[in-house]
């Protein structure tokens, strides 16, 4: 078989547990991931926890992996391994240098090194918005990705993340290409939301150090303005996203950010791949922020943890017996919240209780915060964030609330389905990819999901879950099949390593190293 298209059957479906994966042999490859933020180093959004458990799972499966990140404030190395490498940006030079931190699990951690571009307050803005300069910023850090691969650590495999690192496909494919160390490495670019494209004013090409004859509707040029990320999956040889429903969905005018009709011309180089979660964090066997742990097997800790999170939201232990509705989220509209702020009067004249944490736009916050004032008794909220109470949360509460405009994979629910704290989603992206509708009669299925994104589909699926909510054996057995689900990193990264494989001969010329 050929690195051809027809390549991609293999592994449309891969990342699911069940599958048995196809590689082409027991080849260790180097895999080299380039991001711009990735834990325990930097994190803004789930993006860094891909980048911390991926590179793990896929050390563990006996590859050789490294990590590339820009180097920010509090970031600490260990050495310096190339003290500076000359990146050209218009008419300027700049020097950055290529360091190394601590390495995590076998995993090495390397940093493109420039203060005036990285040790900042801030990832990608401050208070008064992004960074006017992130074209510039980001642009050096994916020039300096290309020389770290020539002088530092040459991969078999590169693969990309978001629109910040979009620029390195481009990059070989282009500035590149006759560069015989470089030129025929294959790149994959994970698109983790399409809402963040990286699109600046047109002389940001310039700016950039690119030519003015890549400002055209088949490069950059995305209606008058330059789009990283469009680049990307143009000149990318693999694109992947972080679930199988988001992956149709991006090629939709709903979904698509404007760019479905590009999406859809690479239709046959794109894979959903759920991402995983760390169970060594996120589990109620392990879990150290926790009152109690338990398990599948004995669910009698998990009482003692809704008590301890009444506790600590200072809610009477009157709503011990009341089904406790958790929310972890970003306080914004694709969260679904518009929805939430519509249908609340209602909701609260169930006999139910509320766990809010989060924090974001205004008028949400004050949804939660007017509940809490109004329902003193049933309502706990928190503006901000809290690690440890997001723990508590979905140990703590029976149903855990997410109905998202959008998901591209999300990953409370995920946690909650560990935790036996039952999910109440919108099918959608990787929400619709994790739980599947119970069916009383059945006794199969792992929550409750709705399809129309109004309030009244919402309401109308809320109450569905506290009705069987109050059966107590129908409850027992969507908690258990939740908890007995496998989203670990482990089936992910199999997936990748698949789609690694095919990126990797699709770059072999025809005839060269194939069967045909």
């Amino acid at each position: 078989m050929s690195g051809g298209n027809g390549v991609l059957g293999i592994f449309l479906t891969a990342y699911r547990p069940s599958v048995t994966f196809l590689t082409y042999g027991p080849r260790r490859m180097k895999i080299l991931l380039v991001a711009s933020e990735g834990a325990p180093y930097s994190k803004t959004g789930g993006l860094a926890d891909v980048i911390d458990g991926l590179p793990r799972a896929l050390q563990a499966l006996g590859h050789e992996v490294a990590v590339l990140l820009p180097r920010y404030h509090g970031n600490t190395i260990r050495s310096t391994l190339v003290s500076s490498v000359t990146i050209a940006l218009d008419d300027r030079l700049r020097f950055p240098a290529i360091v190394e931190g601590q390495a995590i699990e076998g995993v090495r951690h390397l940093f493109v090194d420039d203060p005036e571009f990285f040790d900042r307050a801030g990832l990608y803005g401050d208070q008064n918005g992004d960074y006017p300069d992130n074209a510039e910023r980001f642009a050096e850090f994916s020039r300096a990705a290309v020389e770290c691969m020539k002088r530092v650590w040459l991969p078999d495999i590169v693969h990309c993340h978001d629109w910040q690192a979009a620029l390195v496909p481009v990059l070989l494919r282009t500035q590149y290409a006759k560069d015989a160390v470089v030129r025929s490495l294959p790149t994959v670019l994970t698109i983790h939301n399409l809402a963040y494209q990286g699109v600046f004013p047109p002389t940001a090409l310039r700016r950039m150090g690119l030519p003015d004859s890549l400002f055209t509707i088949d490069a950059f040029e995305f209606y008058g303005k330059v789009n990283l990320l469009k680049a990307g999956v143009v000149f990318a040889d693999y694109l992947t996203t972080v679930s199988r429903r988001y992956a149709k969905e991006i090629q939709t005018a709903e979904y698509g950010a404007g760019l479905e009709g590009v999406i859809r011309n690479r239709a046959d180089r794109l894979v959903g791949i759920l991402n995983g979660v760390d169970y060594g964090t996120w589990s109620p066997e392990a879990d150290k922020l926790i009152a109690e742990n338990y398990s599948v097997h004995n669910l009698a800790g998990k009482a003692a943890c809704k008590k301890d999170l009444l506790a600590r939201l200072r809610l009477p232990e009157e709503n011990l017996s009341r089904p406790l509705i958790g929310i972890v989220s970003r306080f914004v509209a694709q969260k679904g919240f518009d929805l939430l702020a519509e249908i609340a009067g209602e909701l609260m004249k169930e006999d139910v209780a509320l766990a809010a944490l989060g924090t974001g736009a205004p008028e949400y916050e004050e949804l939660f915060r007017g509940l809490a004032a109004k329902y003193p008794r049933r309502v706990g909220a928190k503006i901000g964030y809290d690690n440890g109470l997001a723990h508590k949360i979905e140990a703590g509460a029976d149903i855990f609330l997410m109905p998202s405009r959008f998901e591209p994979c999300g990953l409370n629910q995920i946690y909650s389905l560990r935790y036996g704290t039952v999910p109440v989603v919108r099918a959608t992206g990787g929400l619709d990819d994790t739980v599947q509708k119970f069916v009383t009669g059945t006794r199969q299925g792992t929550g409750f999901r709705f399809e129309s994104y109004s309030g009244a589909a919402l309401l109308d699926c809320i109450r569905t879950a506290l009705k069987v909510f109050r059966d107590e054996q129908a409850w027992r057995a969507v908690q258990a099949n939740g908890m007995n689900k496998d989203y670990s990193w482990r089936a992910s990264a199999s997936a990748y390593v698949t789609l690694y494989e095919a990126a990797r001969r699709s770059r072999i010329p025809r005839g060269v190293g194939s069967s045909n």
